[in-house]
Formats: structure tokens, sequence, C-alpha cells
């Protein structure tokens, strides 16, 4: 206890025997959490809510960094608490700070300006330069909101913003380009042809969850508002790992990356390789669904099935338990099973399709996907998986790819002719149809304007030709974390946990922090960490503990208890119901929200199932339903 107001910022020395905090109040704390001392307070000189905290590397823990919501960056010497630099660049709140061990006096900061800047406290002018400017590939109205620099090589800067896209940018690259454009004679003569951009070709790689493009005007006109709210590297530097706000927490892999697997493609293109025998395929799923960084396109007739190998008996038992999970419509139970399983046999293509239908059936904000995926792997280690590929044309329907669903289901009865007239294929043909009829109306205005996931909004986005380019190029998610909710606040955070870093955890709405296991995304604790929402939580650098604030004016420290103790009170026994709520609580009107936090009880919140924003299935049948 020390503070009086929200505590927005928590970082640990390098060591892992200071900890710093920055709070609404202005001041900023040195602990000694270990033995719960406060060894410094102080004043910032920031006159409003200081929202990131930085030791500065190799200064000894002698100078501390602050940015705040009066667009101010401050440098602290904290040997004599007095502040010794402050930067006014920045025209908005300052959001996050970043710094890295390979730049000594140099550190970053990230701005609801748009704008990326770099300082050198050694530079005699002491003032920061723009790296990065959002706003000319993005329009005037983008916010940055959170950036880190990777750990293993501190060149890559990772830049979180609004909307769903994830930046990762090489600092060395554009220096270098910014260098040769200084030194070129012809540098100051432009025109319109070879007009000088901002970043050289490379120096950028978006990452995005690949079904949240096609879903942002929905979401528009929900008033729910996708924000990267905190980005950080993997303790390796090999992953990606995102708080998204608005939606779930994701990992990217850097390593090996992978492609969104869904896209519109503005028209339609035949290669040469799908014309046999003089005659057009009807395979136009391969137009609809990118698949080529995975190598695997659906097969064209009724394939061999490749034997599947059986499951040894502890995963039989594994798979039975999530099956009677799903006959009890315990989804996310069953997922979880499914989920276990998988991360043992990962060949086996009964259990994706069996954890696909479970995903179908939960409907929670991008199951839909998850389970496009599974399908699609199910298929590509079995292409005759009946279930699989009819569940994959429903979840394209289900994800508003019509036209693909359309042609997907073709597919599936031309592979499966004794399946046509079954009364699931019959009545996802009736949905399909009734929508294509629907929206028969602007069919014409969405050829003209190209995949669906790069256009504006209609508000004054202005995106840029660049920016369009890049997003076309994104890579997808590898793991998807769900259980939390992250909606009232833009500084939540998510983060690696654990001795190997096994762990995510992430704060949430409800007041409780959520840890999944990495591998398996399964969900293992829910924690009460604050009276109302916990915003921060960063790992001990080195020994098994875990500090934590939000809006209580307190920091708190986390360790394991034995296991022969009973568990305390701050133990979310019903992680489950904790997890419904929180998907409740994300799909509902934000007035609704906003006076729930109030105090006030709302009975259309809790209303209904837990179902998210994805269109219930208007047609079961045994082809879709049951697991294998």
């Amino acid at each position: 206890q020390g503070h009086s107001g929200c505590v927005n910022c928590l970082e640990w020395n390098e060591k892992g025997d200071l900890l710093a905090s920055g709070s609404d109040d202005q001041h900023t704390i040195v602990w000694d959490p270990l033995h719960h001392k406060k060894l410094l307070s102080m004043h910032t000189g920031h006159t409003a809510n200081i929202f990131s905290v930085k030791f500065l590397p190799h200064s000894g823990d002698r100078i501390l960094i602050t940015g705040a919501a009066d667009s101010k960056v401050h440098v602290h010497d904290l040997t004599v608490k007095e502040t010794v630099h402050m930067f006014g660049d920045h025209t908005n709140r300052v959001k996050r700070i970043a710094t890295a061990p390979m730049w000594p006096n140099t550190f970053w900061s990230a701005a609801e300006d748009g704008l990326i800047r770099q300082y050198d406290l050694r530079e005699n002018s002491k003032r920061s330069e723009v790296l990065i400017d959002l706003t000319e590939y993005c329009g005037q109205l983008v916010e940055a909101k959170c950036l880190t620099v990777n750990p293993q090589d501190n060149n890559y800067l990772a830049v979180g913003a609004s909307g769903p896209f994830v930046r990762l940018y090489d600092i060395r690259m554009i220096h270098n380009h910014r260098k040769s454009m200084k030194q070129s004679p012809s540098a100051g003569v432009h025109t319109f042809c070879d007009r000088q951009k901002p970043l050289p070709d490379g120096a950028a790689q978006y990452y995005v969850a690949g079904h949240l493009p096609v879903k942002l005007p929905d979401y528009n006109n929900r008033l729910r508002v996708l924000v990267a709210t905190y980005v950080t590297f993997s303790p390796d530097g090999t992953e990606l790992l995102v708080n998204m706000g608005g939606e779930q927490v994701y990992l990217f892999d850097l390593t090996y990356k992978q492609r969104p697997y869904t896209f519109l493609l503005p028209k339609k293109c035949h290669t040469s390789g799908e014309v046999q025998n003089g005659k057009t395929s009807t395979n136009g799923v391969s137009n609809g669904i990118h698949l080529h960084s995975n190598g695997f396109r659906l097969a064209e007739g009724r394939a061999h099935v490749s034997p599947q190998v059986e499951l040894p008996p502890y995963l039989e038992r594994i798979k039975q338990q999530a099956n009677e999970a799903f006959a009890c419509q315990l989804w996310t139970q069953a997922i979880q099973l499914y989920s276990k399983a998988v991360q043992k046999a990962p060949n086996n293509a009964m259990l994706y399709g069996n954890r696909a239908a479970a995903y179908m059936k939960r409907k929670w904000d991008g199951d839909h996907y998850d389970a496009l995926r599974d399908c699609l792997k199910a298929i590509s280690l079995n292409p005759c998986h009946l279930k699989a590929h009819f569940r994959l044309a429903r979840c394209l329907f289900e994800l508003k790819y019509v036209a693909e669903a359309l042609e997907c289901l073709d597919d599936f009865k031309g592979k499966f002719p004794e399946q046509a007239h079954s009364s699931a294929c019959d009545a996802l043909d009736r949905d399909i149809n009734a929508a294509l009829f629907s929206k028969s109306d602007n069919a014409e205005d969405k050829k003209g304007g190209g995949p669906i996931r790069l256009r504006a909004t209609g508000r004054k986005d202005s995106i840029s030709e660049d920016e369009m380019v890049l997003r076309e190029r994104s890579y997808d998610y590898k793991f998807r974390y769900c259980g939390h909710c992250n909606t009232t606040t833009d500084i939540k955070e998510a983060n690696f946990f654990g001795s190997n870093a096994q762990y995510i955890v992430s704060g949430s709405d409800d007041g409780s922090f959520f840890i999944w296991e990495k591998e398996t995304t399964n969900l293992v604790r829910v924690l009460q960490g604050d009276e109302s929402i916990v915003n921060c939580l960063q790992p001990h650098p080195s020994y098994c503990f875990l500090a934590t604030s939000g809006i209580d004016p307190v920091v708190r420290l986390w360790n394991p208890r034995p296991e022969s103790e009973t568990l305390n009170g701050r133990v979310v026994v019903d992680m489950e119901g904790a997890s419904q709520a929180n998907q409740r609580r994300m799909n509902a009107d934000p007035l609704e929200v906003m006076l729930l936090n109030m105090g006030y009880r709302i009975t259309g919140l809790t209303s209904g199932g837990a179902g998210g924003s994805d269109d219930e299935d208007s047609s079961e049948g045994q082809v879709q339903c049951r697991p294998s």
C-alpha cells in the first residue's frame, strides 16, 4: 500500500529486487517487494495519470522513465529524487515506454497521437525523433497504445494500436533507410511516380487474428472497439503475445508463420491446375481459403483415407471423457479435453474434427474461426473426413463467407453424394441461399471494393495503399486464449509466466486475472486480484512471483502456496461461470456495461446464452453435431 489512485503500470528491474509502480496520483513508488518495503516515493512532475514506467538499462537502476496522460515523457534520477528531463513532443496521451539493453541511453514511446518516438539521452539537444508515424498509413484517427522490444534481438519493435492489426518493425532497417535518404543527392527531389515511402520495404510485418478484419463492420456497428492494449515477446523472442481489447488474447509464432485461413478475393480466378479435361473444376473453396503457407488445398474427388493411428489407451480415455462432456453440452470442458489430447497426438484427424464441433456449439467470439482451422487440419490429415468437410461449409457460412460456403457445400456433395440430400445438408443449403438472396442488393458494391478485410469503415480513416498491402500480407495467430474480458480499460496486459514461459496470464474487467497453459490454451486458474479491474501483470524476471495491480490503489505480489494448504479465498472456483459471464459482458451494450460497473444490475446482460456475436446455427444434423 502507498498509492492514492489506480496503479496503472508496474516494472521489475533486471535483478528483480526492485519493483516500480506508477499511478493516477502522479507519483511513482520504488518498492523492495520481497520485504514489503516502500523504498522511495516521488511526485513525477506529471499533471495527469501515469500510464508507463521503465528502468533505463545500464543505469544501475538509477534512471526511471515515465509516460503519462499529460502527453509528457519524464526522466527521473532516483538517487536525488529529481526529474532531470521532460519531453513534450507528443500531442496526446503517452501510453507506453519501451527500453532495450542493446540500446543504452535510448528508449521509445507510443502515444495516442499515432506516433512512435525514439529518444537518445546522449544527445545534447535531448529531443526525440519520430521513428514511426502511423497517421501516414491509417489517417489522423489512429492511436498507438503499446509497444515492446524483442529481448533477444533489440532491432525488432512491436507496436499495438487501434484496430486489430499488430505491427512488427525492424528499427535498424528504418534508420538505415533514413540515412541513405539523407545522403542521396536527389533526396530533396520527389515526383508523383517515385514518392519516398516513410518505411522501406521489408521493415514492417503485420499480424492479425484471421477472423477479425471481416468482423470489423459488425463490431463498429455495435460500438465494440478493437484495440491492442498490450504486446510482449516471449523470453526467447520467437513469439508475440497480444491482449486484444474487445476480443481475446492471441499468440503469434514469429518463426513458423501462417497466413490467415480465410479472406475474400475480389474475383474468381482459375489456375491452369484447376482446369481438367477441358472443364473448369467446381472446387471454388481454393478461391476463398488461402492455404499456401500450409501447402494444403482441398483434394479433388474422393481420396483414399489416410491410415489413422489408434490413440493410446490413456488418450482414448481423454477422448471419451471429451465426448461425454460434449453429450452433456459442457462445450468448454469438451474443448479443453480435446485440446489436451491434441497436444499429445497432433496428427489425429478425429480429435480436430471433434474439437471443431465443440467450438461450433459453444459459439464464443472467434470459435467458428478456430473450428474452421480445426476442420482444415482434420481434412489435411484425412481427406475423407466427412464431418470435417461439412463443418467447414457451416463455419464459412457462420463467418459470413456465404459464397465460399456454397462452393464448399457443393464440393462436399460431390465428394459424399450419399449425404447430398441429408437433412443437415438441405438445411445448410437453404440457409446459404437465403443469405445470398438477402445480400444480393449490395453484391455489386462488394465486387468493386476489393477484399472486405481491406475496406475502411466509413470514418475518416484514409487507409494508404502501403497500409493495404501490409494488411494483405498479415500473418495469423497460433493460439487463442479465452475467458477474460478486456473492454473497459485500454492498458490491460497479458504476459508469459513460468520458468519456461509455459503459462499465459491476463487481467480482466471482472477483477480477476486468468492463467492458461500456453500449449493447450486450457484455462487452469482464475484468481481475484482487484475489487474492480486487474490491468497489470508483471512476472518476476527469475522467480515464480507475479506482481499485479488495477483500480485498487495497491500493488499485490503473488506466489505459489503449498499444495497441502487449503485454497485461499481469492481462488475463483467456477472458472467456467466466470468465463461465460465475461463473454456476455464483451457482447453487451456498452451503456449496460457502464451501468453494471457503476453498480446497477442489468437483467438483459445476463439473459440468454454465452454465445458471443456469431449467429445461432439454424440447422443441426447428424453430419454436424455429434463428435466421432
